[in-house]
């Protein structure tokens, strides 16, 4: 069935609320330029407030392999997800340093781009339009060509998420601005976003 990740979690009331609907994932934007970026003592202090069956993902973009894996060793997020142009030969190096999963972003423009997210090497891939967090959707009719397990992200809101996961099957959807207001998660869209998702998903 496919799974939930709330993206870009940044306030104890934002912990509270998915504490109660329990997606299957969250994340915390380690990514500098982005605005929903928080420190790895925010993130922290915001894990230890989170459901232990809800992991948390950290979002890098280009992170020293060291700075990712010791987030990972210190409990601050169970998952990393790379968002920028980390090749295979970092992936390589931090499975060296960490065991836990990785999911590798990309920027999916092309079917060329989809035959590089099929051939990573991560544990799971990540598929998004531009840069991510823009909150535009990509042409989906590349979906057709991936043959992996795959996180689906861009443009995704509560009123389209129903038709995507019952028209796709993805892995997981990846929601962040859909779920926002002015700029701040917003639990009423976070509520309406797992209700379209769970009406729909698919089980096996």
């Amino acid at each position: 069935m496919t799974k939930i990740k709330f993206c870009g979690l940044a306030r104890a009331c934002d912990i509270e609320a998915v504490n109660v609907l329990k997606p299957d994932y969250i994340g915390f934007v380690f990514a500098g330029k982005s605005r929903r970026y928080v420190t790895p003592g925010t993130a922290g202090a915001l894990k230890r407030l989170l459901d232990p069956c809800i992991q948390a993902v950290g979002v890098f973009v280009n992170a020293p392999v060291e700075s990712v894996a010791w987030m990972l060793k210190e409990g601050i997020i169970d998952i990393a997800q790379l968002h920028g142009s980390e090749d295979e030969t970092y992936i390589r190096q931090l499975r060296q340093l960490t065991n836990r999963p990785l999911i590798k972003a990309f920027r999916a423009d092309s079917g060329k781009d989809i035959d590089m997210a099929n051939d990573c090497s991560a544990d799971y891939v990540l598929l998004d339009s531009g840069s991510g967090g823009t909150g535009t959707a990509f042409d989906w009719s590349l979906l057709k060509k991936i043959n992996r397990p795959y996180f689906l992200a861009g443009g995704l809101d509560p009123g389209n998420a129903g038709q995507v996961v019952s028209g796709f099957h993805p892995y997981a959807v990846d929601v962040s601005s859909g779920i926002e207001t002015a700029g701040r998660k917003d639990r009423r869209k976070m509520e309406e976003f797992m209700s379209a998702v769970r009406s729909n998903r698919r089980y096996k």
